[in-house]
């Protein structure tokens, strides 16, 4: 029988392969790292609601077409610029140049091995934060991007 117990969410790494990287001057992967918080993998499904003539107290529901959130990462920011560079690419150039898979792999509480993989397809960057400068607060710079997808899918660690 399978263990059902819940995953823990604070291990977990992000990998970005971008498709065509150095012909846009980057490298692939993209980023192989962690991040302190990566939110939006969801997808939500409009149903499509069907009446029937003739029948007043029910009605059929369809599946209709699925949405998806936007990817949010945030980590604190070093001199490894590649989202930036990333942006910039694919902001600079027309057509579908610099979309990339994700790959969010959810890992054991001790690290060793994997308990589920998010594959998020068509990722495209729409938009890319600095860190807030504040010379009172003395926090660590944290800089955040967000990613649109197309669709994702999940599947068992391996």
């Amino acid at each position: 029988m399978p263990d059902d117990d819940p995953f823990q969410t604070f291990n977990f790494r992000v990998q970005i392969e971008v498709t065509g990287a150095e012909s846009i001057g980057l490298t692939s992967p993209l980023c192989d790292c962690g991040f302190a918080e990566c939110d939006g993998l969801e997808m939500t499904m409009e149903p499509k609601t069907v009446r029937e003539g003739g029948n007043n107290r029910e009605q059929i529901q369809l599946a209709g077409p699925v949405t998806y959130g936007n990817l949010t990462l945030k980590r604190g920011m070093t001199a490894n610029l590649d989202l930036w560079r990333w942006f910039t690419a694919v902001a600079g150039s027309a057509g579908r140049v610099g979309q990339a898979e994700g790959f969010i792999t959810l890992k054991s509480a001790d690290g060793r091995s994997d308990n589920l993989r998010f594959t998020v397809h068509g990722c495209l960057p729409i938009k890319i934060r600095a860190p807030a400068l504040n010379a009172r607060e003395g926090q660590i710079a944290i800089e955040e991007m967000q990613i649109a997808y197309s669709s994702f899918t999940v599947e068992p660690g391996g």
